[in-house]
C-alpha cells in the first residue's frame, strides 16, 4: 500500500467523482480531473503568494489510470519554484477507489501560476514566503 501522503506534498483538495462527470465509456472526463488540479494549484499558489493568482500554464500532464464514479479524488500539491511573479506547483492526483482502501496515483502535472494585483497585472511574490 502506498504512503497516505506523497512525500513533500500536502493534501490540498479532496472530492468525490460523480456520474455527471463521466464520458460515454463511464470513466471520469480528463477535463474534470484537470479542473480539480487547477483548483488545487490555485489554492496552493494563492496561499504561497498571499493573494490572487491566475493559471498561466498546465505542463506535463500525465494521465496514468482512469478515475471511476465513486472514487475519492485526492489532489496533493507542492511548491516547486517561486519566481518574481510566478509560482510553479507540482501536483499528484490519487484515487481512493470506491468502497475500498486501495489508493492509486492517477494523474500528475506541473501548473504555473502568476500572482496578480486587483487590476489583473502581475505582482511580485515574496521569495521568503
Amino acid at each position: 500500500m502506498p504512503r497516505h501522503t506523497p512525500e513533500g506534498m500536502e493534501l490540498t483538495l479532496r472530492t468525490l467523482a460523480m456520474p455527471a462527470d463521466t464520458n460515454a465509456a463511464g470513466d471520469i472526463f480528463g477535463g474534470w480531473v484537470m479542473s480539480q488540479m487547477d483548483l488545487a494549484a490555485a489554492i496552493r499558489a494563492n496561499e504561497r503568494s498571499n493573494g490572487r493568482t491566475v493559471t498561466v500554464a498546465a505542463n506535463e500532464i500525465v494521465f496514468r489510470k482512469p478515475v471511476k464514479v465513486g472514487d475519492t479524488l485526492c489532489v496533493y500539491t507542492a511548491v516547486d519554484h517561486v519566481g518574481r511573479s510566478s509560482v510553479v506547483i507540482r501536483i499528484e492526483v490519487w484515487a481512493r477507489r470506491a468502497y475500498t482502501a486501495e489508493r492509486e496515483q492517477v494523474t500528475e502535472a506541473r501548473f504555473t501560476m502568476v500572482a496578480v494585483d486587483d487590476q489583473g497585472r502581475p505582482r511580485t511574490v515574496d521569495p521568503a514566503g
